[in-house]
């Protein structure tokens, strides 16, 4: 209770700790929570925050996460908001409640019951997942890296392959061990140039029998003309002739109609065998969140909103991030599922909400579209950087594309984190790097 006032704080839910869901706990928590303006509750089913565009640095072992993630209840204790752990899969927007599902340990012990948490004001900001557009075997037969999680997952077989191969002599004419990425976007051509950088770093550390060249074979399948179909064709075509050094195997324009365990059946025929498939064509929002409790949805679940942010069937409802379809004007699609509109979001929305209890009118969302970076691991970065659409994007690649990367992540963390809390991380990260391992041998 506000105790200048008597009024009962008004109570703001996020339900989702991504990039953007994150950011905007911190920016109410410092504007709204520290003042008692408002309490501020982040519910994630996670209880530590990693950056979503680096999980394919902890697959490829080049990143371990538990040096990078961030706690949530630390976060929270620090920046003035609450935090509840749990795994939204309902909404009552009558009582105005969010439902969490029952959380358990890995022996089954049931850690949280079900339970439920008010709000007053409820942004939904729940990121997306995978898309297996319902071809067959995926589920069972790759791995999507949706998570932390999973990427660990993924490192683990990576590394017990390159065990197996030095174990195991190959007789001359016998395969290589095929590691099968569907998806040309960001996350697959990111995932195939940082795995070639593992194979022969792992191979610099003792492993007798193990040739990188001889012993893993990286293949990228997209069923696009192109990689990288959303991004300018000079930064796709940048990008392909990188991988084509690299002697990364490219398929263009192949449909894949059948994940099995022994590998992947294209539309055409052709079967590449393979040892792991990982599943990075396109995204969705979880199924849960389809027209839940009556709110208008798209095609892949995301919520349909105005550029308030704002659910077209209740306004005290928002949503931002890759789970909001955000208008960007007429004939034009809605905001790309991108970290950097997360984040812009993020901030409007943070300032709107401010507004919104001190009863001015809420702000119209304006995407600014500041270029694209793909980093090909210590082989190179290439991105285009865009101001005004009147001036055009500007080509850039090598050291200044790899720093303007680095500056990304190093920009969030300074966001939630602060200055000097990521100056001192910085320096720590740079011991570790002197210290330890280039990549995760575990």
């Amino acid at each position: 209770m506000n105790q200048a006032t008597g009024a009962t704080p008004h109570r703001i839910t996020i339900v989702g700790g991504g990039a953007g869901g994150l950011e905007l706990a911190v920016k109410l928590g410092r504007k709204l929570g520290k003042r008692g303006k408002a309490v501020i509750t982040l519910v994630d089913a996670a209880r530590t925050h990693l950056w979503k565009p680096l999980l394919h640095q902890v697959a490829a072992g080049t990143l371990d996460s538990h040096e990078d993630e961030m706690e949530y209840l630390a976060l929270a204790r620090r920046h003035h908001f609450q935090f509840r752990l749990g795994r939204m899969d309902g909404l009552n927007r009558a009582r105005k409640e969010v439902e969490l599902a029952a959380m358990y340990d890995e022996q089954g012990e049931e850690v949280l019951p079900r339970q439920s948490v008010p709000y007053d004001t409820l942004v939904l900001a729940l990121g997306s997942q995978t898309n297996d557009f319902g071809t067959p075997g995926v589920h069972e037969h790759s791995i999507m890296l949706d998570s932390p999680e999973a990427a660990e997952r993924f490192h683990e077989r990576l590394v017990n392959a390159c065990l197996r191969a030095q174990a195991k002599a190959r007789a001359p004419g016998e395969g290589r061990f095929t590691v099968t990425i569907i998806g040309g976007g960001a996350t697959g051509v990111e995932l195939s140039a940082e795995l070639h950088m593992t194979a022969k770093i792992v191979s610099s550390y003792g492993l007798a029998n193990f040739d990188p060249e001889k012993d893993i074979k990286i293949v990228v399948v997209d069923a696009s003309p192109r990689l990288l179909q959303a991004l300018p064709e000079k930064l796709s075509s940048a990008v392909e002739h990188e991988l084509g050094q690299l002697d990364i195997e490219i398929h263009k324009n192949a449909r894949v109609v059948e994940v099995s365990r022994e590998g992947v059946r294209m539309a055409d025929g052709k079967f590449i065998e393979s040892g792991i498939v990982v599943w990075a064509a396109g995204i969705k929002v979880p199924e849960f969140l389809k027209e839940i409790d009556g709110l208008e949805t798209n095609r892949i679940n995301q919520l349909v909103v105005h550029k308030t942010m704002q659910t077209t069937r209740d306004p005290s409802i928002f949503a931002i991030g890759d789970c909001a379809a955000i208008p960007q004007g007429e004939g034009m699609p809605p905001v790309p599922p991108r970290a950097q509109s997360a984040h812009q979001e993020a901030d409007t929305l943070a300032k709107s909400l401010a507004r919104m209890l001190n009863g001015k009118p809420l702000l119209e969302f304006t995407y600014r579209d500041r270029g694209s970076l793909v980093s090909l691991g210590n082989y190179s970065t290439v991105g285009s950087l865009m101001g005004a659409i009147a001036r055009g994007s500007v080509f850039v690649e090598g050291q200044l594309a790899k720093w303007m990367y680095w500056w990304l992540h190093k920009h969030h963390q300074i966001v939630v984190n602060g200055w000097f809390r990521t100056w001192l991380g910085t320096w720590a990260e740079t011991i570790n790097w002197a210290r330890n391992p280039r990549i995760k041998l575990h």
